[in-house]
């Protein structure tokens, strides 16, 4: 995949992932194209801070992500607390992509769970998309950045070293799910390229 076969970018964290998002949304260039999700373990009984504390440090506009709202290039969606973050192709105008928000149980123990984002993303997108797995204290993820992989897109993978808790990318890892294992840094150097 070329920095221009790129319609999404599909990121799931856990613990330790607001630090590792700190250090890398604001290497996000205003120019990105892909459209951004984001999937975040978070409490499920409190509303979530990170719109504001990430739309203050990203050049992207950025949002709380709602129902059949539509994915647009250049922009960041956020997973609500205690929703399944999903991506569909919409019916009639299949080129086009929408949100959806799901109650359905938890999935490895989670809800937002990063499998449901990442293999919704696989089916919606197949070789356009970009799955990146950071921190985190289980093995949500590892599942559908491998179906990601499968679909033809590309699969990053924060190093374990570089994460503050290394048992959700070592996971991914020892899957075989992961085409590259890189510092924050260098997955942040590495999106800085997909923009115009």
């Amino acid at each position: 995949m070329d920095t221009q076969g790129c319609d999404a970018v599909v990121i799931g964290a856990s613990a330790g992932g607001v630090e590792a998002l700190s250090v890398l949304l604001p290497m996000v260039p205003a120019g990105f194209r892909p459209a951004l999700l984001i999937v975040m373990h978070q409490h499920p009984n409190q509303p979530s801070l990170l719109p504001e504390l990430f739309g203050a440090r990203c050049a992207l506009p950025v949002c709380e992500a709602e129902d059949k709202m539509p994915v647009r290039p250049g922009h960041l969606y956020l997973a609500p607390p205690d929703y399944h973050l999903l991506v569909e192709r919409v019916p009639g105008a299949p080129e086009d992509v929408e949100l959806a928000l799901s109650v359905e149980p938890p999935v490895r123990f989670s809800r937002p769970s990063i499998d449901v984002l990442f293999e919704s993303a696989a089916v919606a997108w197949r070789d356009r998309v970009l799955g990146v797995l950071l921190s985190g204290a289980n093995d949500d993820g590892a599942r559908g950045l491998a179906m990601i992989r499968a679909a033809g897109g590309r699969a990053w993978v924060q190093s374990p070293d570089s994460a503050a808790v290394e048992t959700m990318p070592q996971e991914a890892i020892d899957r075989g799910a992961a085409d590259r294992v890189l510092t924050l840094e260098q997955i942040g150097q590495r999106l800085a390229q997909f923009s115009e």
